[in-house]
Formats: structure tokens, sequence, C-alpha cells
């Protein structure tokens, strides 16, 4: 008996558990334990694929609610967190087409965007903090000029640490696709940071591209 009430006890915690009873009872306590338990991933993910902390928290909210309003089509075929992985992806992409038809309408054709990332005019000197801040901010622009379906892969497998598998669920593409994906963005923010980093120095260029080989599944 007490193995059951462990074992149940350990079910009511899960995520599925707890969507199962979003869907069918409109459990808003169950709701808030996800929200609590996702809210800093789902944000962080906003905010790397869009670049702006703000529209991201926005965007983390939009994710939830629609979480809510079509809890009904929840089907448990796959790990509650693909599922929402997903459903922020596409809030996210959503987005991120709206950015491009604004752009498209007010302003010019632009530049490869791989040729557009700008280094910044002066460098801190010896203060190595202030330099490792302003890689890491390359870095950033860098990732936010990628297209959105190498951002996405890079995202999920480098800072949110997600298996290949894992990715290609969340994606619904072959493990495969993930994989020739995942080097081609690899290829492109190198090719994009190495002479950026290199006006630096070269050590810091060769450490930067190093922490974007690829890792295996």
């Amino acid at each position: 008996m007490r193995l059951v009430a462990k074992l149940s006890s350990w079910l009511a915690g899960t995520d599925e558990e707890a969507m199962r009873r979003v869907q069918q009872h409109d459990d808003h306590a169950a709701f808030a334990r996800l929200v609590k338990r996702w809210e800093q991933p789902i944000r962080r993910l906003c905010t790397r694929m869009t670049g702006e902390p703000e529209r991201a928290e926005d965007l983390t909210q939009e994710t939830f609610l629609r979480l809510f309003t079509k809890r009904k089509e929840y089907r448990p075929v796959a790990k509650f967190s693909t599922y929402l992985w997903r459903i922020a992806l596409n809030q996210c992409y959503d987005e991120l087409r709206r950015r491009q038809r604004r752009r498209e309408f007010l302003l010019p054709q632009t530049n490869d965007p791989e040729e557009d990332l700008e280094a910044p005019s002066e460098i801190p000197g010896p203060d190595l903090q202030a330099a490792t801040l302003e890689e890491g901010e390359l870095v950033r622009n860098a990732l936010l000029r990628l297209p959105d379906i190498y951002r996405a892969v890079i995202v999920l497998r480098h800072y949110e640490s997600l298996k290949l598998g894992r990715i290609a669920e969340v994606l619904d593409i072959p493990e495969g696709t993930v994989n020739s994906r995942l080097a081609e963005a690899l290829s492109r923010l190198s090719r994009m940071l190495q002479p950026k980093l290199q006006r630096q120095s070269p050590r810091a260029a060769e450490q930067s591209c190093n922490c974007y080989e690829p890792s295996k599944p």
C-alpha cells in the first residue's frame, strides 16, 4: 500500500498528469504548477529567438494562454514539454514573420545578414570581463541573424541542452535533419563570428568558435 501511495504521488506530480487535470477538470492549481515549472525556460527560449526580453515576456504569457485555451486539443502522445516547446516556438515564429513583413514594407532590400554583423567600435583594452561581455553580445547578435530554422536548433541544443531526438520531436522533423541543420547553423555562426572576433584577438576567435563545435547526441 505504501508503494502504491508513493507511485500515485509521483504520477500526480508529473507534467503529463498536471496537464491531464487541466484538460479534463479545468484544474487551475495544476495549471499554476505547470506555469511555475516552465515559465523561466519558455522565457529564455523566447528571448533568444527574438532578442527582445520585453517582447519575450509577452510571448511567454501568450504561450501559456494558448496552452490553456487549447487544452482540449492536447494529446499525450509525447512528453508535455515537447508540446509546450512547440507552442512557444510557434509563437516566436509568428512574431518573427510579423517583423519581417514590417521590415519588407518599411525598408529597402538589405545585404546578406551574415555580412551585416557589426563589431563594436571600441574594445575596452585589458578589461577581460568587459571583453567577455562584448564577445557574448557578438554571439547573441550573430544568433539573431541566423534563419529561424537554424536559430531554433542552436537554442534548443546549446542553450536548453535538449538531445537531438527531443529536438526532432519538438520540431517534428527527422533526427538526421536536426543534425544537418545544427551543422549548417554552426558553420554559419563561425563564418559570421570569426572575422569579428579576430579583430579583438586570434585566441578569442579560436575559443569562441570552439564553443560551437557540433555536440554528440
